[in-house]
């Protein structure tokens, strides 16, 4: 298997070459290739300033080996040819927008199905905001206002991103929607990374990861490390 990443969002910038130059060096180093995947961005017609925006800072962090994957809807998601790019990518990286788009895109598509295959074969799943959330087995659709179910690569999880901003005050109500579940709330600029000793997540970036499990809160600076299971 390989490795998850989960950033809390406003990527592309500051202490956020931390955790993306660390999943560089784990997919491979300078030359592996990445995707950037702009689903999440397409309801308001926002992929292609944001794919070129994750393009741009990837390579600013010495990457070699960078495109923006036209996966924006179903029909993309089933395309040979964007699962061909997902499926030899070493580090596949969601972009914010728009989760419940982006977790139905992926639902089921060959898209998603290569990104599986990838990680099993030891690729990085990297996703920032929206992208993190959908990686879970639970996200918080804030345009219908009602939690969905993710697509369960990390499961009994629930993010709730730019932690330090707005997305703190999901926790109560989510707490009590998804009993059993652990809320990550990550901060913007802040990534929670599992490469730490028997599969242990450690914290990079700028802020925190605080951990809601059992009605208690626990919060974890960059450099600590912490199990989620």
């Amino acid at each position: 298997m390989g490795y998850v990443l989960l950033e809390g969002g406003a990527e592309f910038g500051g202490r956020m070459a931390e955790p993306d130059a660390r999943a560089i060096a784990l997919a491979g180093g300078p030359d592996a290739p990445i995707a950037i995947i702009p689903t999440a961005a397409a309801p308001d017609n926002n992929h292609a300033r944001a794919g070129s925006n994750g393009v741009r800072w990837f390579r600013s962090l010495g990457a070699r080996t960078v495109a923006a994957v036209p996966l924006i809807d179903q029909a993309s998601a089933n395309d040979p040819a964007v699962v061909a790019a997902l499926r030899s990518a070493r580090l596949l990286y969601l972009l914010g927008g728009f989760p419940h788009y982006l977790g139905q895109t992926l639902q089921g598509s060959l898209a998603w199905q290569a990104a599986r295959d990838a990680y099993a074969e030891g690729a990085v799943l990297a996703g920032s905001s929206a992208g993190a959330m959908v990686l879970c087995s639970h996200y918080f659709d804030p345009q219908g206002n009602r939690v969905q179910p993710g697509l369960g690569l990390v499961p009994h999880s629930c993010v709730l991103p730019h932690h330090n901003t707005f997305g703190k005050g999901w926790a109560a109500r989510l707490a009590a929607q998804l009993p059993g579940v652990a809320l990550l709330g990550i901060d913007e600029r802040t990534g929670m990374l599992d490469d730490g000793p028997d599969g242990a997540w450690r914290v990079y970036g700028q802020g925190r990861i605080t951990l809601y499990r059992a009605g208690q809160a626990a919060t974890y600076p960059a450099g600590q490390t912490f199990m989620l299971q």
